[in-house]
């Protein structure tokens, strides 16, 4: 009903040089899907995802039906409850056939940060797929001069224009505004100048005579906004944001100790329901230097999406480690789907593949594009594992294409070109590290864009309980992988000895047998 009645005031003020628009408000909500209201229990959730999405479309669709032009997606304090609404948003257009303008708008809480401890670049990262994205921007919580270094900061990373809605000023004692139209103008001024703003208006405390006053600044502006010019390559994020530029940079490592097949301890500890002490283990490869955590709970023991659920509801409530981007690993989709409802950055999903067909396959990265997150392909199709040069090569490309042609831009995709092991006794696997930095290469300087990865501790599997040769390998492999453009690798960051450091007999016969320069150093590794 309020969407009809702004809809025919508007058609009645609209003239065909001055056009009026209605913009469908979807507020916060009164929860957080990522926070806990209870300081002796982190996991506790009082809403979650689907709640809200369920929740949010409801109301989507009455503001569509009501007439409205664009969502303002706004007031955000917490991403997650935002990337519901988003998500409700992509459905409810798709339903309906027709994509309508979205503007996604957060709240700060301090200088830079959401309620949630995000930062404002971390932020714009996770909302950034929003379908039909109009602007990102800020509103309430501060006036003019308190938003202006955040949105000059929002500007710098924002893939499309950039909103602002400041209140009048900051409250009195009794929550009253008294900053005059003048100085919210004023404040304003500068940021209208340098091109920051495409889109402004009031928030808390305007009245009619702030928005003229808004109004008769934005005409009087000589500069027309920046157009966006965001940093090239690929972002992803936690509470902090973290940027993967195009050329070469250094390796990102994915911490794998939070990984059940991987880790009997962290298995232990997850059967157990000792959540805090898992949590450990994830800050330790943070602090060994991860900058992305894989989180994997595929055994036949647990359950695995309410595992993965809890222990990111817990991840989320440790400083410094909800600070970094979640690689959710499962061979399961319901449980990537649990582990990705959890994330209120932008995180990765180990993996999709053409294993089941292009359809199952697009449908999953849909999905995954739709939640925020960005699809790892594994080089595997209906025929198998890609074991060969050429079929890396084929799958990386027919994968890369498919994506690219239903909407997901290429700096959201991650290939991973299958790390085998070497110097199994097997024909024919002492080349399979040769060839995977060989695909990496490949990939890099064909399919533009697209990031690589890899499980690193794959390629030494035939030397389980040897942990000094294994450490050697990997080192060796990582720093030939990396020259050829490898971005991300899966490892144990505690564990990789300095290429530098490795004695220069043993790192010249390692090296042999990862860049099969010899056949026969494989069996001399022994």
């Amino acid at each position: 009903a309020g969407a009809t009645i702004a809809r025919r005031e508007a058609d009645a003020f609209s003239t065909p040089d001055r056009p009026r628009f209605v913009c469908g408000s979807i507020g916060p909500t009164g929860k957080s899907a990522s926070l806990s209201p209870y300081a002796d229990d982190p996991a506790h959730r009082n809403v979650r995802f689907r709640e809200l999405a369920e929740a949010y479309r409801t109301q989507i669709r009455g503001l569509l039906d009501g007439g409205a032009d664009a969502l303002l997606v706004e007031t955000v304090f917490d991403a997650l409850n935002a990337k519901a609404a988003l998500y409700a948003a992509a459905l409810e257009f798709e339903a309906r056939g027709a994509t309508s303008p979205v503007i996604v708008s957060a709240s700060l809480a301090s200088a830079d940060r959401l309620l949630t401890g995000q930062t404002v670049e971390a932020f714009c990262a996770a909302v950034a797929h929003a379908p039909g994205l109009l602007a990102i921007g800020l509103n309430c919580g501060f006036g003019a001069a308190q938003l202006a270094p955040a949105l000059r900061r929002l500007q710098a990373v924002a893939p499309c224009p950039v909103s602002a809605h400041p209140n009048a000023g900051l409250p009195d004692a009794f929550g009253d505004y008294a900053q005059t139209p003048a100085i919210m103008r004023q404040e304003l001024e500068p940021l209208l100048r340098d091109g920051v703003l495409s889109i402004v208006g009031g928030c808390c405390g305007t009245t009619p005579d702030h928005i003229r006053a808004i109004a008769e600044a934005v005409r009087g502006a000589a500069t027309p906004p920046r157009a966006p010019r965001p940093p090239a390559g690929a972002a992803f994020s936690g509470l902090e944001r973290l940027n993967v530029p195009p050329g070469p940079h250094p390796l990102v490592d994915v911490g794998e100790r939070t990984n059940v097949a991987g880790s009997r301890r962290f298995l232990r500890l997850v059967k157990e329901s000792d959540f805090a002490q898992a949590v450990e283990i994830a800050r330790a490869q943070v602090a060994a230097g991860a900058a992305v955590i894989d989180v994997n709970m595929d055994d036949p023991m647990l359950d695995a999406p309410a595992a993965i659920r809890r222990f990111l509801d817990h991840c989320a409530a440790e400083p410094g480690l909800a600070d970094v981007p979640v690689m959710v690993d499962s061979s399961n989709w319901e449980t990537l789907v649990a582990g990705l409802e959890c994330l209120q950055g932008r995180g990765i999903v180990n993996s999709i593949s053409l294993k089941d067909g292009e359809s199952e396959f697009l449908r999953r990265a849909r999905e995954i594009h739709r939640l925020g997150a960005c699809p790892l392909v594994m080089c595997f199709d209906e025929k198998g594992q890609a074991d060969t040069p050429e079929r890396r090569r084929d799958i990386a490309e027919r994968s890369y294409r498919l994506l690219v042609a239903n909407g997901i831009p290429p700096e959201r995709i991650v290939i991973d070109a299958n790390v085998f092991a070497i110097a199994t006794g097997i024909p024919g696997h002492d080349r399979l590290a040769a060839d995977f930095i060989d695909a990496v290469r490949w990939i890099k300087a064909n399919l533009p864009g697209a990031l690589t990865s890899g499980g690193i501790s794959n390629v030494s599997f035939a030397f389980r309980g040897n942990d000094a040769l294994r450490g050697w390998i990997h080192s060796v492999f990582l720093h030939h992988a990396v020259a050829a453009g490898l971005d991300l690798a899966i490892v144990n960051p505690a564990a990789i000895p300095d290429y530098a450091a490795i004695p220069e007999d043993r790192r010249r016969i390692v090296e042999d047998a990862v860049l099969f320069r010899d056949p026969a150093a494989a069996a001399r590794l022994a």
